[in-house]
């Protein structure tokens, strides 16, 4: 909901909070990036039958398996982690077996690390954590200006910005294996050294900008001009028959009898007070209703963990506020004026009708003890001073028999209409089988119709849905006895008549398919050739301009761009393109192979970084430098050392059950 997004609203404010969170939940950096590096890491087919664990680690070799310290990999956290990500790449549900997988993984290889850094006594002690907390990245939060913000603050602080089901202890073990693993991240990358040099040159490459004209040569141009003889069309078509040799898929022929509600004997279904009462009876849990409250609100924004200081400005400009709205001020102005909360303060303040339990409890409190129009004083929540309006409350119960009745009864109706027709579909089918389908249709007032020879993905003219109808049709014989389906608006019973299978076309009904297929195969050695041909006619001319007119290939310009740019026909210049930056001014390149263009260019003109920027931005490239190659020395490591464990036999996966389909509501 809109409350619900406000609330977190303080998290992503705060980027630097975000970054500290995430490192906390999925460990370091490096970590989650390795995983590639062992794509056979996860196939170990254990008989493992503890749901609760997804996998166990220990070191490897016998002595790993005897006496080694086993670490368990719980299913829960790879089902947590995995739909974090799922969330935060915005992928579809349906990908989220992927993703545990890939959860799995992560994690297998954070335990391998931490029994490689246990091995090696990187142990962090309680006073290490105590120094990373109050002087490190979450010293601001949790030690402003020094001071330790106390217990309740520091669960509040870490519930709301991990996750409700997060404790001092979990949060605190979670930093400490952290601050391990960077510790044998330090170990294993602490000689990574680059020369002056070294970063000089990649700081001229990386902010190198230039300019250039480029002739395009264009496939969709070229491939009009591959026009072959139908004997050179038919030569090729012989020459690939394993090609075409299913490619008129296969078809059927259908013949089906259809019918809807008015055909039913009897007519509509009645439904009756009792059916009404005993259906609202057994459901009762479906119509009971939530405490409801719908309000405006007034946020001024005081974080959980704020210092003395900046929360008493806060109260201060709040009271503020109020002072206006008790004055008679309009509360929507005040509330598009002062409100901090962004996905409220444009609509005054409004929010919707939101049930109590999804509000921070000092807000449902006070927004529930006011009548409808009236304004409280200030409220303190987790997010700061509220100001809040209420509009309209609903307190919980269960809605009346009469509220709903008209909706069961539709339902109800629904069913039994549903019920029989499925059940007139069935006995149709059943005569069908021993006086034939035709007779059948007009014993009961129906007729019949057959189908042309239809695809999987035909269409069925007359049937409002006729998915089903071919989806059973193709996995039925022809001649089995018929079948019934549902049509969307009533039933069919239906026969396969005939099947033509899946076959090799006629060369001049196909032509045309044919064709393209010719073309797509010869098109990518003719935009070679062209552009090639361009390119060599340029560096004879040493004008691309001259021999693109020549050959009636456009050019267009670019602008100054640098590696991270885009050009259109090109691409990314981080790609194809990226030859421009090695030209000197005026040069012509080589042919370049876009894709689905051929291009040559010339460069007119470049512009190198400045001594000065070279100078200012020196240490951070150096810096970028070196974690690049700290990153591929800890890849080659973790390597090397996940092999060890799974070729050791230190990686047991528990058989587990099928990933759930989806992300669970609300989560």
């Amino acid at each position: 909901s809109g409350w619900q997004s406000s609330m977190i609203r303080f998290l992503q404010q705060d980027n630097k909070v975000v970054k500290i969170m995430f490192g906390v939940i999925i460990g370091a950096a490096v970590v989650s990036m390795v995983i590639y590096l062992v794509p056979g890491l996860m196939t170990d087919d254990s008989s493992g039958t503890d749901a609760s664990v997804y996998a166990t680690v220990h070191a490897p070799g016998l002595m790993g398996r005897l006496f080694g310290e086993s670490t368990p990999i719980p299913s829960a956290e790879v089902t947590r982690l995995a739909q974090q990500q799922l969330r935060q790449n915005k992928y579809p549900d349906f990908l989220l077996p992927y993703m545990m997988n890939r959860a799995g993984q992560i994690l297998v290889q954070r335990a391998i690390l931490k029994q490689e850094a246990d091995r090696l006594h990187l142990q962090v002690s309680n006073e290490d954590l105590r120094r990373e907390l109050s002087t490190g990245p979450f010293a601001q939060y949790l030690f402003p200006g020094g001071k330790f913000i106390g217990n309740d603050a520091y669960i509040n602080f870490i519930q709301e910005a991990i996750g409700q089901d997060q404790s001092i202890a979990s949060f605190e073990s979670q930093v400490k294996e952290d601050m391990e693993l960077q510790r044998l991240q330090a170990l294993i990358t602490g000689g990574v050294t680059v020369s002056d040099s070294a970063v000089r040159e990649a700081y001229r490459v990386q902010g190198t900008k230039v300019k250039f004209d480029y002739a395009v040569v264009s496939s969709e141009d070229l491939k009009k001009t591959i026009n072959p003889s139908d004997a050179d069309l038919q030569t090729w078509f012989k020459g690939n028959a394993a090609k075409y040799a299913n490619a008129v898929p296969e078809t059927r022929k259908i013949e089906y009898a259809a019918f809807d509600a008015s055909k039913l004997p009897g007519g509509k279904q009645p439904v009756s007070d009792a059916d009404v009462q005993a259906y609202y009876a057994s459901h009762a849990a479906q119509y009971k209703t939530d405490e409801q409250v719908k309000t405006r609100h007034i946020l001024i924004n005081s974080r959980a963990g704020a210092d003395a200081q900046t929360d008493a400005a806060a109260k201060a400009k709040a009271q503020d506020v109020l002072k206006q709205v008790q004055a008679g001020g309009n509360f929507a102005e005040l509330a598009k004026k002062y409100s901090d909360d962004p996905g409220s303060k444009d609509t005054g303040g409004e929010l919707p009708l939101i049930p109590t339990a999804q509000l921070d409890p000092a807000y449902a409190k006070a927004a529930m003890a006011l009548n409808p129009g009236q304004t409280s004083g200030l409220v303190k929540s987790a997010f700061g001073y509220h100001i809040i309006q209420t509009e309209q409350k609903q307190v919980a119960g269960t809605k009346p028999l009469a509220e709903v009745k008209d909706s069961i009864v539709q339902m109800l109706e629904q069913q039994k209409q549903g019920a029989a027709e499925q059940q007139l579909a069935q006995q149709l089918a059943v005569e069908a089988k021993k006086n034939g389908l035709d007779k059948t249709a007009a014993a009961h007032g129906l007729h019949t119709v057959t189908t042309d020879y239809l695809a999987k993905d035909g269409v069925v003219g007359g049937l409002s849905d006729a998915k089903d109808l071919l989806a059973q049709a193709f996995a039925t014989d022809k001649g089995a006895a018929p079948g019934t389906v549902s049509t969307g608006d009533g039933y069919a019973v239906f026969q396969v008549v005939d099947v033509k299978a899946a076959h090799a076309p006629d060369f001049v009904e196909y032509k045309s398919h044919i064709l393209d297929d010719y073309r797509e195969q010869k098109l990518p050695q003719l935009l070679e050739q062209e552009t090639r041909k361009l390119d060599d006619r340029a560096k004879v001319l040493n004008d691309l301009k001259k021999a693109a007119a020549e050959m009636k290939i456009p050019v267009k310009s670019s602008d100054l761009v640098g590696q991270d740019g885009q050009v259109t026909d090109l691409g990314s210049m981080s790609g194809p393109g990226k030859v421009a930056f090695d030209l000197a001014k005026g040069a012509i390149s080589g042919p370049i192979n876009a894709g689905q263009t051929g291009v040559v260019l010339t460069v007119t003109d470049k512009q190198e970084p400045s001594a000065d920027d070279m100078a200012k931005n020196f240490d951070q490239m150096r810096e970028q430098l070196l974690n690049a190659q700290r990153d591929q020395i800890f890849r080659v490591f973790l390597g090397t050392l996940s092999q060890q464990y799974q070729n050791g036999g230190g990686i047991k996966l528990a058989k587990q059950p099928a990933a759930p389909g989806g992300v669970p509501a609300g989560s």
